[in-house]
């Protein structure tokens, strides 16, 4: 066998074994992808439920004025968000406002009794849990998709492909304004 064939033969390999890193990539990368697509369906299910909590609120408590216009802000700051970095942050200003929408019904028990209110915080409930199980799947295939693009022998080709870190979908700096009990002022 000539020293031409075993070159050949190493080039061939190498470039196999470049297709396959390539189509694992790919793969890993249109998982994630997917995974922010699922945490977008149910963030628009949350966007849309809010308007139907804010007027039953404001039917109770509507000199509450400002709790609202807080949810109405960031809900619209969360539904203009784009990424996965500047939908986490609008979203979690989205939570903090509209866990203290909710600890309005602590100080307002006609509108805690309100049957279509209970509904609504059922169904705000229901979806935060769903958001919370989509936003570990989207982690998860983020960290599996960096893990890929970082080990070898595939990370000598990931920059070639022009894959790059993705970022997390994470609670960051606001985790401690998220899980703080909101004040209820009388």
């Amino acid at each position: 066998m000539s020293t031409g064939w075993i070159v050949l033969g190493v080039i061939v390999v190498l470039v196999l074994f470049a297709f396959s890193a390539y189509n694992r990539l790919v793969a890993l990368s249109q998982r994630v992808g997917q995974a922010f697509a699922d945490i977008d369906v149910q963030l628009k299910q949350r966007h849309d439920l809010i308007p139907n909590l804010v007027e039953t609120v404001k039917g109770y408590a509507s000199h509450e004025r400002g709790t609202l216009d807080d949810v109405v802000k960031a809900r619209n700051s969360a539904m203009s968000a784009q990424g996965p970095a500047q939908v986490s942050a609008a979203e979690n200003q989205l939570s903090g406002a509209l866990g203290r929408l909710i600890a309005l019904s602590e100080a307002y028990p006609d509108l805690k009794a309100n049957a279509n209110f209970q509904q609504l915080a059922s169904e705000l409930s229901d979806l935060e849990n769903k958001i919370a199980a989509s936003r570990r799947f989207f982690n998860n295939a983020v960290q599996e998709y960096n893990t890929g693009i970082q080990q070898m022998p595939a990370a000598l080709f990931a920059g070639m492909f022009g894959f790059t870190r993705k970022e997390f979908f994470d609670l960051g700096t606001s985790r401690t304004e998220v899980e703080a009990t909101p004040q209820v002022k009388f």
